[in-house]
C-alpha cells in the first residue's frame, strides 16, 4: 500500500552525507529465524528470541519508543538520513533510543516506468541495492532487510514472474553482501495466486511482509492454508482501507472515526499475537506519523501537530496490556442535524458531534471543509491535499458549527479534537454541494 510517495534513491548524497560513526558500525548484529521441533518460527536477535512490537513511518520515535515500540520501519534507505529539529537523523535517534529497524531497500515499479526488460535498469537497480546493504550492514541496530514493497504485478502475467525472479537476483545480492540479516518482500495481502508465484520463483526469500488491513488479523491462518512454510511479519496493519468501505452515492469512501479505527488496531493486534500460526515474527503498525491519502486523516496515527489518536491507545493497550496514561478524546457520532449530506449551494446547515474523554480534560475543537480528493492514487503514490474552504464554515459552538454549503461539488467536513495533553481525535462527514 504504501510507499509514502515514490520513493527516490540518492546514493551520492548518502554515500558522502551525514555519515555512520565508526562507533555506531563498530559491531553489526546478528539477525536469524529458526523454526523449533514444534514447527514454531522465531526471530532471534543476537542469539535471543525478539518478537516485532513495530511501527511503519518517519514520526516521533521517542515518542514510539516511550509507548512500547521495539522496531520501526522504512520503505526507502534514505529515510534514515532524515533529520529532526536538532539535525539528528532517524538513525542517530534509533541507535540512542535503543530500538531496531527494518530499512526499505527499493525496488522499482513498473507503473512508475520501470522496465524489468531493460537490462540497463535492472544492472543500476541491482548495484544501488548492493551499495545500500553495504553502507548498512554493519549497524547495530539493523533487524531485516526490507526489499521491495508492493512492487508485484497482478498474478498470472510474464510481467509478474519477472519481477518474482529479479527479486531472487537482488535477494541473492544482499545475501552475498550480508549474510547476518534475513531478507522480507512486502506484499500488498495474502492473495494466493501471489504467494504460490513466490514460493515457486523466489526461493531465496526468508520472511513474507504482508500490508493487511479489513483481513490482517487472518493472515496466519491463510497462509499456513496456502503451504506457506515460512515466517511472516504484518508490515502493515491498521483502519479498513478506503477501497474496502461503503461510499456515498457520489462515490466518496465513508472514512471510519478515529474511535473506530482504534477498534480495529485492538482487534488485529490481538488476533495477530493469539493466533500466530506459528509463522508470525511481529507486526508495524502503519502509519506512525501522517500523509494525505484519500483524506489527510485516513491512516496517520498521529496528527501533523504532534497528537496522538486513539489507535496508538489501542496498540498500547496490546504491547503493554496497559492503556496510556491519558487518552485520547472519543468522537462517537458527526452528523448533520437533518441527517442530509446533499443540499443546494449557500444551504446553511448545523453539524453536531457526540464527543466524550475519558480523563475529563477541557477539549477544543477545530472544524474544517475541504474539497473531495479527486487524485487518488495507486499503492500509495504521493497526493497533494485538497484545498479548504474556511468560508464555509460559518460557526463553531465546540462540538457544533454551522456550515454553508460552497459551490457545486463534492466535500467533506472534517473535525479534530484535542484534549490539550497530547491526545486528539478525528472525524469526517462527506457532503455533496448541489
Amino acid at each position: 500500500m504504501s510507499n509514502l510517495g515514490r520513493v527516490k534513491w540518492n546514493f551520492a548524497l548518502l554515500l558522502v552525507g551525514a555519515g555512520l560513526t565508526s562507533q555506531s558500525m563498530a559491531g553489526g548484529s546478528q539477525v536469524e529465524v529458526k523454526q523449533s521441533a514444534d514447527n514454531v518460527w522465531e526471530l532471534r536477535r543476537n542469539g535471543e528470541p525478539y518478537f516485532i512490537l513495530g511501527v511503519g513511518g518517519s514520526g516521533p520515535l521517542a515518542l514510539a519508543k516511550e509507548l512500547g515500540a521495539n522496531s520501526v520501519r522504512f520503505w526507502g534507505i534514505e529515510q534514515l538520513e532524515e533529520t529532526d529539529a536538532s539535525g539528528r537523523t532517524k538513525l542517530a535517534q534509533i541507535e540512542e533510543l535503543g530500538l531496531t529497524f527494518t530499512p526499505g531497500l527499493w525496488v522499482e515499479h513498473e507503473r512508475h516506468g520501470f522496465s524489468y526488460l531493460d537490462p540497463e535498469m535492472v544492472q543500476k537497480q541491482r548495484q544501488k541495492i548492493r551499495e545500500a546493504v553495504r553502507r548498512y550492514k554493519d549497524h547495530p541496530n539493523l533487524l531485516v532487510w526490507g526489499l521491495g514493497n508492493e512492487m508485484e504485478i497482478f498474478p498470472g502475467r510474464p510481467e509478474a514472474e519477472r519481477v518474482w525472479k529479479e527479486l531472487e537476483e537482488l535477494a541473492k545480492i544482499v545475501k552475498e553482501e550480508d549474510p547476518n540479516h534475513p531478507v522480507m518482500t512486502v506484499i500488498a495481502g495474502a492473495d494466493e495466486n501471489k504467494v504460490r508465484e513466490i514460493m515457486e520463483h523466489y526461493p531465496s526469500i526468508d520472511i513474507l511482509g504482508i500490508n493487511a488491513y479489513s483481513g490482517a488479523g487472518g493472515t496466519g491462518m491463510k497462509l499456513e492454508g496456502l503451504g506457506w512454510k515460512k515466517p511472516y511479519v504484518i508490515t502493515e496493519y491498521g483502519p479498513s482501507g478506503h477501497w474496502e468501505v461503503a461510499k456515498t452515492a457520489w462515490g466518496a469512501p465513508l472514512e471510519p472515526t478515529a474511535d473506530e479505527k482504534a477498534a480495529q488496531y485492538f482487534a488485529t493486534l490481538q488476533s495477530v499475537m493469539k493466533n500466530k500460526e506459528g509463522l508470525c515474527l511481529g507486526s508495524y503498525a502503519f502509519l506512525w506519523g501522517q500523509k494525505q491519502e484519500t483524506t489527510p486523516t485516513w491512516y496517520g496515527m498521529l496528527l501533523p501537530t504532534g497528537e496522538k489518536l486513539p489507535a496508538v491507545d489501542a496498540v498500547v493497550r496490546q504491547w503493554t496490556g496497559e492503556w496510556p496514561a491519558n487518552r485520547s478524546p472519543k468522537i462517537e457520532a458527526l452528523r448533520f442535524a437533518n441527517q442530509a449530506d446533499r443540499a443546494k449551494a449557500g444551504t446553511r446547515l448545523e453539524a453536531i458531534a457526540t464527543v466524550s474523554d475519558r480523563d475529563d480534560d477541557d477539549l477544543t475543537y477545530e472544524w474544517t471543509v475541504m474539497a473531495e480528493s479527486t487524485e487518488t492514487k495507486h499503492g500509495g503514490d504521493a497526493e497533494n491535499v485538497p484545498p479548504s474552504f474556511p468560508q464555509a464554515v460559518a460557526s463553531v459552538r465546540g462540538p457544533e458549527c454551522s456550515v454553508i454549503f460552497p459551490p457545486p461539488g463534492a466535500y467533506r467536513l472534517f473535525l479534530v479534537v484535542r484534549d490539550g495533553k497530547g491526545g486528539a481525535s478525528t472525524a469526517n462527514l462527506p457532503f455533496f454541494s448541489e
